[in-house]
């Protein structure tokens, strides 16, 4: 309907492309205003007339010419707007043929096109806390939405596993560690010695020395360090693992700081020879005052590497490897001025096409009571804990609700809706604001909740369950789906596409989270409007229809977030 209109427009603003029309048009707030306005504000320079008068020249000139109208019921002049009201009866058969495709919302815009995705890159030997849940949630559904626009997507943890604080933990576990500890505590243990290192450090400075002088022996390849921080990687690894695996997450690539150790030294030796890299108090760095930056430390003065160096042979070798269309960073918003660092010298290099494709994706806070999460201080809330502790409260409440169900039934929907809660409590908020956690918000079956979604996805499973006999369809009683609830159902159906490319644009899964609460709220509506279980078949199968297209559409959009969904709950 809206491509219809965005032609017939077309055909009487000849400065306008239809790209350009199909940004301005709009869906009105209240349904006597239409279903989609044309406002004509923008025009006023080019035409050099009042914006209403526009509008009622565009309309006579819609009138007037040889365009199909015959889909709408009426257009007429509001205010600064020109209003299209759809003949209902045929904007219910086009949504209903457009969507009940499987298809339906899926695009080939991507198709042949690469985009990497840089995300989670958890610190090793830190245990994965609640903080880490934003950019692995943030990142994973950037995934489902680019794969679902024919993207291929490559998922790359650029774990945290190099650097200086390696050498701290090494100082660490000389120092006041045991080998039958570590064994015994895994990662709980290394995160005692890191703290306890910096307790220690407050009292002796020359533990700070100690710890670069070890990072530098792993830089230089000395056994006895490699075999420590071998050590300390897969103890990390396999913790890491385990969480996601409880949220059903998945990497192309393990492919961390240590990774680019050896990719380095090339990266110095090209920075030297075009010029851009200047001696600084014994340091090497790219001076970046002249596009008001702080200069991008590229070696310490000991010789060693920094996380700027290897991010910098991290693109190289990815835009090599992978050829990418976009490579897409999910990092918090403090490392804002480093990906600017970085990108901004990838263009000095004379990579011109780093400038538009290289995007850092910023994202707030999580918070428990207000307190900013730390690695150092006491304050640490395991991810996982998080987890089993929202699994655990969604059972009590399913036990509650529903205690007939088997205990296999229980259980993995305990799982699924107690991840899917917490996953959801993230992404419903915009990206770049701060999240802060509440036990009695993201548990809850109602409001705009991930279990209030699942439980409407539930809803329709049950539905469709008590008429096994009924397929799915576009051949129904059209007239049956004009009522204003069916028709408001319809609308929300409609936006799944524009949803899905909005929140790629944006990069912002919070647009997704936010349809699946207004589709499931428009569904439950219609639900208490309209019977579904009457003697008339062709109401029945028109209502079943329209049930079934929601509950695939929530399902989807539940996935895009890496949300599963239950038949019953």
């Amino acid at each position: 309907m809206k491509d219809k209109i965005i032609k017939i427009l077309d055909n009487v603003i000849d400065f306008m492309s239809e790209e350009q029309i199909d940004e301005f048009i709009e869906q009105p707030p209240k349904k006597e205003l239409g279903d989609y306005a044309f406002p004509c504000f923008r025009l006023a320079k080019e035409l050099h007339k009042a914006p209403q008068m526009i509008a009622n020249d565009l309309v006579e000139q819609i009138k007037s010419s040889d365009a199909d109208i015959s889909f709408l019921d009426k257009i007429e002049v509001q205010g600064a707007y020109v209003n299209f009201f759809v003949k209902k009866n045929e904007y219910a058969k086009t949504i209903i043929e457009a969507s009940i495709d499987d298809n339906y919302g899926s695009s080939n815009v991507g198709n042949g096109k690469v985009i990497c995705i840089d995300y989670s890159s958890p610190n090793v030997a830190k245990n994965f806390h609640v903080g880490h849940l934003r950019t692995t949630v943030i990142g994973n559904s950037l995934y489902k939405i680019f794969t679902k626009l024919g993207y291929k997507v490559e998922r790359i943890n650029h774990l945290g596993d190099w650097g200086t604080q390696f050498g701290k933990l090494i100082v660490a576990y000389k120092n006041w560690g045991s080998e039958e500890a570590v064994k015994e505590k895994g990662i709980e243990e290394l995160m005692r010695l890191y703290v306890l290192f910096h307790d220690k450090a407050d009292e002796d400075e020359n533990l700070h020395e100690e710890a670069r002088a070890w990072f530098h022996k792993m830089e230089t390849g000395d056994e006895e360090a490699l075999k420590i921080w071998k050590w300390f990687y897969d103890i990390s690894l396999e913790e890491f693992k385990r969480v996601y695996n409880l949220m059903g997450i998945e990497f192309d690539h393990y492919t961390g700081e240590s990774f680019y150790r050896d990719k380095t030294a090339a990266v110095v030796e090209e920075l030297e020879s075009k010029g851009l890299l200047k001696d600084s108090e014994g340091a090497k760095i790219v001076d970046l005052e002249e596009y008001d930056m702080a200069p991008c430390l590229i070696l310490k003065n000991d010789g060693s590497s920094i996380y700027a160096t290897r991010d910098i042979a991290a693109v190289e070798y990815r835009k090599k490897e992978y050829n990418f269309e976009k490579c897409l960073y999910v990092t918090g918003q403090e490392q804002k001025l480093h990906f600017a660092q970085v990108f901004k010298v990838m263009e000095l290099l004379g990579n011109d096409w780093a400038k538009d494709n290289l995007i850092h994706i910023p994202y707030g806070l999580v918070s428990l009571s207000g307190e900013k999460l730390s690695s150092r201080g006491g304050n640490v809330i395991y991810a996982e804990d998080i987890l089993k502790e929202a699994i655990n409260k969604i059972k009590e409440i399913i036990n509650e609700k529903n205690p007939d169900l088997s205990e296999e039934e229980k259980e993995n929907a305990a799982r699924i809706v107690g991840v899917g809660s917490v996953i959801f409590n993230d992404l419903y908020n915009q990206r770049i604001k701060d999240v802060s956690f509440s036990w009695q918000h993201v548990t809850s079956f109602e409001g705009e909740t991930g279990p209030y979604v699942q439980y409407t996805y539930a809803r329709c499973s049950s539905i469709l369950r008590n008429f096994n006999d009924f397929v799915p369809t576009k051949d129904i009683d059209i007239e049956v789906l004009t009522d204003n609830a069916s028709i408001e159902l319809l609308k929300e159906i409609s936006r799944f596409n524009e949803v899905i490319s909005e929140a790629a644009d944006r990069y912002e899964p919070s647009v997704v989270a936010r349809y699946a609460v207004d589709l499931a709220q428009v569904f439950n509506r219609f639900y208490t409007e309209n019977r579904i279980s009457v003697p008339e078949e062709n109401i029945k199968n028109a209502r079943l229809t329209l049930t079934y297209i929601t509950r695939r559409i929530l399902k989807d959009s539940l996935d895009l977030l890496g949300i599963g969904v239950v038949e019953r709950m």
